[in-house]
């Protein structure tokens, strides 16, 4: 424990990290292979909490809003699908060897605790990963925001915003040769160019608060090993 820099994080994930071909559904696979990104850094004594997304089950926008569909009930939809990614990241992070616990911003008792934060921290503390699903509880909030806002509450150190890029860009990498990588951004930065990092309300809960976010690509070899130990690696955001 002695290397880390980073003793307690909170792991950001669209729900497409836990998707099969076509990015839609769960594939326990990737769920698996998530899993051992997770146990690695687990291994080291640092303490993970997760956020998970629900984009490979529900869109909001695309798949209610545009069309016809009241805003708050695409939302809940939405907070329905992270639990179902939490459930099946916990099933594979159990085994792994990892004992989990998921914590749900809305009451599903039958499959989940409700969210706590004084439970929440202990379970931490007791070597427990924990995977906060159904966002933060209410509509109009992203999961980019619950993975701020639940940082905050727990202590996390840092929060990793994980993806399939190596680095934060001025324009997509894959269709620009001349896109620009940052390996440093300041909060402001972020937010006035507009790189898509998190979503406005999330980076401006960081700066208040001084929690720097680290992107990297989660399916790089040790990508998130590099991260709690402080060795530089993907784009780091911060006052």
């Amino acid at each position: 424990m002695d290397s880390l820099k980073y003793r307690r994080v909170l792991l950001k994930m669209g729900g497409e990290a836990m998707a099969g071909e076509g990015g839609f559904g769960i594939d326990p696979r990737r769920a698996q292979e998530a899993a051992q990104k997770i146990l690695a850094i687990a291994n080291l004594g640092a303490e993970v909490a997760l956020v998970i997304g629900g984009g490979n089950m529900w869109r909001g926008i695309e798949d209610g809003l545009d069309h016809g569909m009241e805003r708050v009930t695409a939302d809940h939809m939405g907070m329905l699908a992270t639990v179902m990614n939490s459930l099946a990241l916990q099933d594979a992070l159990e085994h792994a060897g990892l004992p989990t616990r998921v914590m749900t911003g809305i009451e599903i008792r039958a499959v989940a605790e409700p969210y706590i934060q004084r439970r929440a921290i202990r379970h931490l503390e007791k070597g427990r990963v924990v995977i906060f699903g159904a966002g933060t509880g209410n509509p109009y909030f992203t999961t980019d925001t619950a993975a701020s806002l639940r940082a905050m509450e727990i202590d996390a150190e840092i929060l990793i915003k994980a993806t399939k890029v190596d680095a934060v860009y001025d324009k997509d990498p894959k269709e620009n040769s001349d896109a620009r990588r940052f390996k440093q951004l300041s909060y402001i930065e972020a937010l006035n160019m507009r790189l898509g990092v998190m979503d406005s309300t999330a980076i401006a809960m960081c700066m208040d608060n001084n929690l720097p976010i680290s992107v990297v690509n989660v399916w790089a070899e040790d990508a998130l090993v590099k991260v709690v130990k402080g060795e530089p690696v993907g784009t780091v955001v911060s006052g």
